[in-house]
């Protein structure tokens, strides 16, 4: 009953369950000469049948009306934009499924709708932070930023904010929680919301902020473990601390070392400076040799071609592939280009032909999360692209190394063109190319300075003798 098309029957555009005798194509239930009928009796449509001989689509909307009533008959107010939402996605099946409750579970769907129904839970984003499951409650909370419920906030922050909360309540020494509430909310969360005034904050944005709060957690307890606290705390303990961890959390605790300093919670210290390591390259020809692996690789899932040929061509790391859209695809009668900056980047014919393919069967279309997204690789979660680590788990599982994939192809657009050039077409900052030209032996920032378009002194003469 799901099979629907044309009829070639009777011409007419219907559900196809039968077969038909001649050639075993798909026909409709009348050509096919069903005596049952498999029309709606509220609306007519042919569809697979609920109770009360209700399709899908009708079984969904008297679910969710039930399951939204605030107790007056009638669907919370506020809570209309939602089903209106809901009710409007492709394939209600996955709604429907959505809403049904599993026996032994709490929290789920159809029991935080109906709280919210109910005024329960307010709608908030505070009232979010502390309701289980997390992940039901995040992807609810989402659906009701897309519908216009809730005020659009950064998905990462909101992420941070509800960890951040049950990580203060895990904290047993209450200085010790008072200091990192205070961290958190007076360095980390403004650095985070700065951030995403200018762009999406991204997952390994997220995750660095929460190491943070993790790191300074640590340390206050490693303190306290020596018999001291921040106020006594001298640059010995400091530098015994750096010796005894590693270089990551050196890095991770630096900003709130500066922070407490710079709020006189402790004196003046010597900090080591922070180190950044660079990823080893992909030799060129093995790059090259996976890029003609993608294009040739018909039976690989096409979202995974699409996505690391980006990575391999133009070293976008997979944080910012997520970020595109299709918009940012411009076809321009028959060359296409990628807006990964300014100006839009050449695809070549074999990689546009993926490209176009994919953006005409993206995935994650069918239901409500992202019915009209924009995505170049849409995700699961409502006005959400793709996880970037979900996409990475599948580039790397075509044995495709995306740091060194994106290390060789930066390196090998530097060896090309000058490093402004590339920083302005790939969306660098022009530091980070110029550094990165002086490490792979570029050449293009060795010219002699002065105006190259104007002949030297006596070699027109010159020549012209010669002649």
């Amino acid at each position: 009953m799901r099979t629907r098309g044309i009829c070639p029957g009777c011409g007419q555009q219907r559900a196809l369950p039968g077969r038909r005798a001649s050639d075993g194509a798909a026909n409709c239930t009348t050509c096919a000469g069903f005596t049952q009928s498999f029309a709606c009796t509220r609306c007519g449509f042919e569809d697979k049948l609920h109770g009360g001989r209700l399709c899908t689509r009708r079984t969904f909307a008297d679910r969710l009306a039930a399951i939204l009533d605030d107790g007056s008959g009638q669907i919370r107010p506020e809570l209309v934009p939602l089903a209106d939402s809901l009710l409007a996605m492709d394939n209600p099946l996955s709604g429907l499924t959505w809403l049904y409750a599993r026996k032994g579970h709490t929290g789920s769907a159809d029991d935080l709708l109906r709280c919210l129904a109910r005024g329960e839970i307010a709608l908030t984003h505070e009232a979010f932070h502390t309701l289980q499951p997390w992940r039901a409650a995040a992807y609810l909370r989402e659906l009701l930023m897309s519908c216009g419920v809730l005020p659009a906030v950064d998905k990462q922050i909101c992420s941070f904010e509800r960890w951040l909360v049950s990580h203060l309540a895990d904290i047993t020494d209450p200085d010790h929680a008072q200091l990192v509430r205070r961290f958190a909310t007076w360095e980390v969360l403004p650095r985070l919301r700065t951030r995403a005034e200018k762009k999406p904050i991204t997952p390994a944005g997220r995750r660095h902020a929460g190491d943070q709060i993790k790191h300074a957690t640590a340390f206050l307890r490693w303190l306290s473990g020596r018999g001291l606290v921040l106020s006594t705390c001298r640059q010995a303990d400091i530098d015994a601390w750096h010796i005894e961890h590693n270089e990551h959390s050196r890095n991770t605790l630096r900003t709130f070392q500066l922070w407490c300093m710079a709020n006189k919670l402790t004196r003046r210290f010597r900090l080591p400076a922070a180190v950044i390591r660079q990823a080893t390259p992909l030799p060129q020809p093995e790059r090259v040799n996976l890029l003609g692996r993608l294009l040739t690789g018909h039976d690989l899932p096409l979202r995974t071609r699409v996505a690391a040929a980006i990575v391999l061509l133009y070293a976008q790391p997979l944080s910012r592939v997520v970020r595109l859209t299709i918009d940012d695809v411009i076809h321009d009668s028959d060359q296409v280009l990628l807006r990964l900056g300014e100006p839009p980047s050449p695809v070549p014919g074999p990689v546009a032909d993926l490209l176009l393919e994919w953006i005409e069967n993206r995935d994650n279309m069918n239901t409500a999360t992202n019915r009209d997204s924009r995505w170049l690789f849409p995700g699961r979660r409502a006005g959400q692209p793709m996880h970037p680590e979900s996409l990475a788990a599948l580039v790397n599982g075509l044995g495709i190394p995306t740091v060194a994939g994106r290390a060789s192809a930066i390196r090998q657009h530097l060896l090309e063109m000058p490093a402004p050039v590339v920083a302005d077409a790939l969306g660098y900052h022009q530091v980070t190319t110029a550094k990165l030209a002086a490490q792979a032996g570029g050449t293009w920032s060795r010219y002699a300075a002065g105006d190259h378009q104007r002949s030297p002194s006596g070699w027109t003469a010159r020549r012209t003798n010669d002649s």
